[in-house]
């Protein structure tokens, strides 16, 4: 084989025949390669059917010589059929394929089959359309579809809410599609249905044209969508040509608009420009409507991602928007935004007034667009660092917020008039809720200049039905009736979140009895659990306000009461929503972590948890140190926890080997409660008035006198407690010239103490003394004795505990229980009348009061 091309070079006529044959392969090859490029743009059936035709062409190989002539002819004839056919033929034999599962899958009422392949040939119809002419098979099945789902439809009325799932969801979305397709190209479908036989023969004419004018057509129907802007309805400029505007196609260019929301690579700037421009050149106050509905909705989609929020200047576009929208209601009352409306379908005409018609129904929906502009506003001040200027500039778009709430309750009472239009309550409630979520947490001079600026752009015609207008109104009277109207109009979560409101502000502006009587009558502590996160974070924020109410007030048992369950769980930040708290050992998703930093607060709703931990600890200190004297110095009193967490700290403190002067607000607190265990009350004044943080209460210099009064009066407590073992009588005046208190004050402590058996006395009025009654003092052994059977109780139950673990559980119970018997369990006959349950493991008990920690109250007693 090698040799033979030496001889090649003498023979001229091989070469023309061998190039003429290479040009021959050449071009069909060319052919070949381009109708199998065609074919990798389309499906999986395409692929089959050129595989199945290059396997047979590889079937003949070497046998084709050995053929004759006339079979060779036919088969060439048979190769020459299978490459000339183009992919338009392909795409169109996939058409009829998706045709025929579509009519399959409407035998058996399969509509999700349905809708995906009814996805599936739209796609397929796209591509062989020609200009504004789709293929006549698809026009042919999207009718008949059509047909035969409105029979679908008409027959099942009464068996709908039986269809699956999918199914019905497969329905709702071929109708929805086949209302668009067939708005697009009804003159085609009305002349299939005048006459379907005249229709479809009349494309055999065109069936099957030559490869290379199909891409020539379809490459030129392509440029043909690209250059047909009509002169506005093109989103982006091709080839950046300026786009005119005209007021007859704002309605086509909003719909454009529309149907491209959500998909990709859209650039909602380009679009939002396109709208500034279209209500620019809007010349009825319906398609200003339109426009502005649009825009709005559009520059929230700006702000949909998760980790983002709505730019500052959109923010405002908008806020400026809603402001234009509601003054175009006002002024064009035959127009009215709800919820309830059908959407208009006709691009070329704007609707009109009918016959006994008084409004012109706009779909939209308000009350969602004042939420969505409240929230962008929160999600803003949550990412903008609270100590800088910006936050204060950004704090400032509040008051023109409130206002665009305001006129959305006037225009929603407005609608709320006419029964016919049938608007529902919850509209008004939510827009009045918002109202409410503004003002409730503020003083009542920033309550008044809102409300006062709210009432100043509204004519003096219109005025609110649920608060009427007035001069200089009353914040208090304001915010009453906003949640009074919501107690009587709602009974679900709206309801109980006004009540709160209410309670806040009542306790912001110290109405402590009014707040706590209504904290009780709604039972919302019963039911709390059950409502949502926000819900919960704003019932944690008003029991705290509640709590710090009756701090102002000097009710020191009642603060502490109610700030216990919040301060004393130690995780004041993740229940107020200031802040989320930082596990070492948390198995915290990104995904949590995202939604607890969406809860957060904005930083001007904080309170202050420095100035709520020293409220805390303050009052668990008056309420905890005369109470200790108590159980030290009366061994057989049962032993009571008021604030574990208070307790902790103290135990920490006292375990210091040094302790310096007091660098923080814990440190000052445990320094007075040392000093006020040793009786010495004047240092404990001074070091809680150290405290820097009562500066930021009102009326701070009132709440160091309450203090200091309070600190005197459970100095006198912890004293007595302390000290009565060792004194027989003791004159009032004697504690009075202690404490530097009046007699008659002193008189009224011990009458109370004695009066609640904190204190085993009487109180001689003649002599002005206090008689101390001796008890029966333990003795040694019965001491030891009483701890001895303690250890022994708890060791017993140690031992059970360790058994039944190893056992898993297997041991009698009556053998347990006979066991716990034997030990003499807690409060057993041996010690029945002895002051009820013990706990097991407490340390010996000394005389004298001496178990204070081993610090501070017991250096008091021996002292």
């Amino acid at each position: 084989m090698a040799t033979t091309r030496f001889f090649r070079s003498g023979n001229d006529s091989s070469d023309e025949s061998s190039s003429d044959e290479e040009e021959l392969y050449s071009d069909e090859e060319v052919e070949d390669v381009e109708d199998s490029d065609d074919d990798d743009d389309d499906d999986d059936d395409s692929g089959e059917d050129s595989d199945s035709d290059s396997e047979g062409g590889k079937g003949r190989g070497a046998n084709a010589f050995l053929l004759d002539a006339s079979d060779s002819e036919a088969d060439s004839d048979e190769d020459t059929t299978a490459k000339v056919k183009s992919a338009k033929d392909k795409r169109f034999d996939e058409l009829e394929s998706t045709i025929n599962t579509i009519e399959n899958a409407r035998k058996i009422n399969d509509w999700g089959s349905v809708s995906t392949d009814f996805d599936k040939l739209n796609r397929q119809a796209e591509k062989l359309r020609q200009g504004s002419t789709m293929p006549k098979p698809y026009i042919k099945a999207v009718a008949d579809l059509e047909d035969f789902m409105n029979e679908a439809i008409s027959m099942q009325k009464v068996s709908l809410k039986k269809m699956n799932a999918t199914s019905a969801r497969g329905l709702n979305a071929v109708k929805q599609r086949i209302r668009k397709i067939t708005k697009e190209y009804q003159s085609q479908i009305d002349a299939y249905r005048a006459d379907k036989e005249a229709y479809m023969e009349s494309d055999e004419e065109v069936v099957a044209p030559r490869p290379t004018k199909v891409r020539i057509e379809e490459s030129a129907a392509v440029g043909g969508a690209e250059d047909d802007d009509e002169g506005f309805s093109t989103v982006i400029g091709k080839g950046g040509r300026a786009i005119q505007y005209t007021p007859e196609g704002i309605f086509k260019q909003l719909r454009t608009i529309m149907e491209s929301r959500g998909k990709k690579n859209t650039d909602r700037t380009e679009q939002i420009k396109v709208m500034e421009k279209l209500s620019e050149i809007a010349d009825t106050p319906y398609q200003k409507i339109r426009v502005l509905l649009t825009i709005v909705s559009t520059r929230f989609d700006l702000g949909s991602g998760t980790a983002t929020y709505m730019p500052l200047d959109h923010w405002k576009a908008a806020e400026k928007e809603l402001a234009s929208l509601f003054s175009i209601l006002e002024k064009n009352k035959e127009y009215i935004v709800i919820e309830s409306a059908e959407e208009w379908e006709d691009d070329d005409k704007p609707p009109t007034l009918g016959e006994g018609d008084k409004y012109i129904k706009v779909p939209g929906s308000i009350v969602s667009y004042i939420e969505r502009l409240d929230d962008e506003l929160t999600r803003s001040l949550q990412a903008i660092d609270p100590h800088t200027s910006e936050y204060i500039d950004r704090l400032g778009d509040e008051g023109a917020l409130y206002n665009i709430i305001f006129l959305g309750q006037l225009y929603y009472e407005n609608l709320r008039k006419d029964e016919s239009l049938d608007i529902p309550q919850e509209s008004l409630n939510r827009l009045i809720m918002r109202r409410l979520e503004h003002i409730y947490f503020k003083p009542s001079q920033v309550i008044k200049i809102l409300e006062e600026n709210s009432w100043k752009d509204i004519p003096e015609t219109i005025d609110s039905v649920i608060s009427a207008r007035a001069k200089t109104p009353e914040p208090a009277d304001a915010l009453s009736v906003l949640c009074g109207y919501l107690f009587s109009n709602d009974d679900g979560i709206i309801r109980a979140r006004a009540m709160l409101c209410e309670i806040y502000f009542l306790a912001l502006h110290d109405d402590y009895y009014r707040a706590r009587d209504m904290m009780l009558m709604s039972h919302l502590q019963e039911t709390i659990n059950s409502f949502d996160v926000q819900s919960q974070i704003l019932f944690n924020r008003t029991l705290v306000q509640v709590g710090l109410c009756a701090f102002r007030k000097g009710l020191i048992y009642d603060a502490q009461n109610t700030l216990q369950e919040i301060c004393g769980s130690g995780r004041q930040k993740e229940l107020l929503a200031q802040g989320v708290m930082i596990q070492r050992y948390s198995q915290v998703t990104p995904e949590q972590e995202r939604i607890e930093k969406q809860r957060q607060l904005p930083f001007h709703m904080h309170i202050n948890l420095e100035l709520l931990e020293c409220v805390y600890l303050t009052c668990s200190m008056l309420l905890e140190i005369p109470l200790l004297a108590q159980t030290g110095s009366s061994p057989d009193i049962k032993k009571r926890v008021i604030s574990k967490t208070y307790r902790r700290m103290l135990e920490y403190h006292e375990r210091q080997i040094f302790t310096g002067p007091p660098e923080n607000t814990r440190d000052h607190v445990m320094q007075a409660s040392k000093t006020l265990a040793a009786g010495e009350w004047k240092k404990a004044i001074e070091f809680i008035h150290d405290i820097k943080i009562w500066e930021l209460m009102p009326q701070s210099e009132s709440i160091k006198t309450m203090l200091a009064k309070q600190i005197q009066e459970e100095g006198v407590r912890t004293f007595l407690f302390t000290y009565a073992p060792f004194y027989d009588t003791l004159a009032l005046e004697t504690l009075s010239g202690m404490f530097e208190l009046e007699p008659h004050k002193i008189s009224a402590i011990v009458s109370k103490m004695i009066s609640h058996e904190e204190l085993s006395a009487a109180l001689d009025q003649v002599k002005q003394t206090v008689i101390f009654r001796k008890g029966v003092e333990l003795s040694r052994l019965q001491s030891l004795a009483l701890t001895l059977s303690d250890k022994t109780s708890a060791l017993t139950e140690s031992n059970e505990r360790t058994l039944e673990q190893r056992t898993q559980g297997s041991a009698n119970a009556f053998e347990r229980q006979g066991g716990r018997g034997r030990g003499g369990g807690r409060g057993g006959g041996a010690r029945g009348g002895r002051g009820g349950a013990r706990t097991g493991g407490n340390p010996q008990r000394q005389a004298g009061g001496t178990q204070f920690t081993g610090g501070a109250l017991g250096a008091a007693v021996r002292g």
